[in-house]
């Protein structure tokens, strides 16, 4: 598989992916399709090893950022520290961070944009379709999503990108 054609594909697992989780958040049983299709973009990897320590990295830090996030009150989850849904959202994420999305790590500010933006964006939609509460509302958490991610995005990018 060429390099644009691998990009594309990853680029809509991620999407896919996206989806399966928000929305396996109402429905349980689409959670079930998420590993198989983490197992499946493993397998295309040309460095398994790499690519599954990398999901590792970048799913922990992302887990412990909504898990803090969640403490603070920013969501309210009906499971601690989080649920599944988004541990494996995290995981999806994580999976195009070294393919689809490594354009954004580099330089910092192209990352930075794209997190400011995106991340508020995945976040506020998720939680309204997953049913998270966000006890500070839709308006607040954005604007204070937008830094917080901005920063994160383009340093999660990073990490991925670490042997």
């Amino acid at each position: 598989m060429s390099t644009s054609t691998w990009r594309l594909v990853n680029a809509l697992w991620l999407q896919a992916g996206w989806w399966l989780c928000v929305l396996g958040a109402q429905r349980p049983w689409l959670l079930w399709l998420v590993p198989i299709g983490l197992a499946v973009h493993v397998g295309w990897c040309t460095s398994p090893r790499a690519e599954a320590k990398a999901l590792c990295r970048v799913t922990m830090a992302g887990c412990l950022l909504d898990g803090v996030l969640g403490t603070i009150g920013l969501f309210a989850f009906t499971a601690w520290p989080l649920p599944l849904w988004l541990a494996l959202l995290w995981l999806v994420l994580a999976s195009g961070l070294r393919h689809s999305l490594a354009w954004a790590g580099r330089p910092f500010w192209r990352g930075s944009l794209l997190g400011a933006v995106g991340g508020p964006l995945a976040y506020l939609g998720g939680a309204r379709l997953a049913d998270v509460a966000l006890p500070l509302g839709p308006l607040a958490t954005g604007v204070l999503l937008v830094p917080l991610w901005a920063l994160a995005f383009p340093l999660l990018v990073r990490l991925a990108a670490r042997p």
